[in-house]
């Protein structure tokens, strides 16, 4: 799983917004259309809050006929599971990171490259512009219709129980807990740190018995799953954005009336817009929050850490991995990098 965020941060669910039925007419005589949506994130989170506003949408603008069920929390199983369960058609649509998809399409985590967005102007640019659109036709090719929003995630932030990272050389031989993405594992090993994949369900503990030194996550997840209880600093280093993508099964997509397709997009979209100004509020108050629960915030520059890796042949590597087409499309975001 990849983010768990709680009801007392997130508060109560957004009210859907009333749209008129649109589509009467294409159910005269059909029956209801049922459709399966599943997510990490947990209900509270405005990544599933925002599409569930999305479900009643859909629901109204067709009449009534089409009931998006949305599931939450892994209830339909692991993010590995329900990709291979909306590839095969038993799960019609999901999110997940583009990460959890790069073995799938190797392309799809091309947006995890260390320091690639400065800003999230920059982000979006990109997600909406030419690199989202390459990874959305590339997840066509394996019987993925990918929608045009991604969903936020947010940037990824160190935290430590022993110093604070201001510049590369306080990663020197810094344990820290990553996911089990060798993208990532490869971004620090070339920053010096010694990095441990270890699963998300074990990372308090193992911060707590010093397995680890720090860890690496977006604020809001910081905070929701306490690490300042076994954290002290926390260096807004921003080293990678994650963002999800929303997609379903080609197949099941193509196969359904088309006024019932351009609900689907219309409002799934919007809700993806609408989430990604969610996060930016949690990401706000998730700051002030921490730092009254005692958690020492800095902000460290970008530019040490890039030209380490590289020089450390980071870039070079992964550019090699990802193709020479994808990378001229990152490189149109983030500036030259390999």
């Amino acid at each position: 799983m990849t983010i768990n965020l709680t009801r007392r941060q997130f508060g109560t669910a957004f009210a859907a917004t009333g749209l008129a039925t649109s589509f009467p007419s294409v159910f005269a005589q059909g029956s209801e259309i049922k459709l399966k949506y599943g997510t990490a994130f947990p209900a509270d989170h405005p990544g599933t809050l925002r599409i569930k506003e999305a479900a009643e949408a859909i629901r109204k603008d067709t009449g009534g006929k089409v009931d998006l069920q949305v599931y939450p929390t892994s209830q339909l199983g692991s993010e590995p599971d329900m990709i291979s369960q909306t590839r095969a058609g038993a799960i019609d649509f999901m999110s997940t990171a583009g990460t959890n998809l790069q073995t799938l399409v190797p392309t799809a985590g091309i947006n995890g490259v260390a320091f690639a967005f400065k800003d999230y102007d920059t982000v979006w640019a990109a997600m909406d512009g030419d690199l989202g659109a390459h990874v959305r036709t590339a997840l066509a090719k394996v019987n993925l219709h990918a929608f045009d929003k991604v969903l936020d995630n947010g940037y990824r932030n160190i935290t430590s129980a022993t110093r604070p990272i201001v510049t590369p050389a306080d990663l020197k031989g810094f344990k820290i807990r990553v996911p089990g993405i060798p993208l990532w594992i490869s971004m620090f090993k070339a920053l010096g740190a010694s990095p441990t994949a270890i699963p998300f369900g074990e990372l308090y503990s193992s911060l707590q018995t010093k397995v680890v030194d720090g860890q690496e996550n977006p604020l809001a997840l910081i905070q929701s799953a306490k690490l300042y209880e076994v954290q002290k600093f926390c260096s807004l280093t921003g080293h990678t954005w994650d963002g999800h993508f929303i997609f379903g099964n080609a197949k099941k997509m193509q196969s359904l009336p088309r006024e019932v397709q351009e609900a689907l997009t219309k409002h799934l979209n919007a809700a993806a817009l609408k989430q990604r100004e969610d996060i930016a509020r949690l990401n706000h108050d998730a700051q002030a929050q921490l730092t009254k629960l005692g958690i020492a915030f800095n902000k460290p520059d970008a530019a040490p850490f890039r030209d380490l890796l590289k020089s450390a042949g980071f870039y070079t590597e992964w550019k090699a991995k990802y193709g020479d087409e994808v990378w001229a499309k990152l490189e149109k975001y983030s500036g030259k990098l390999a």
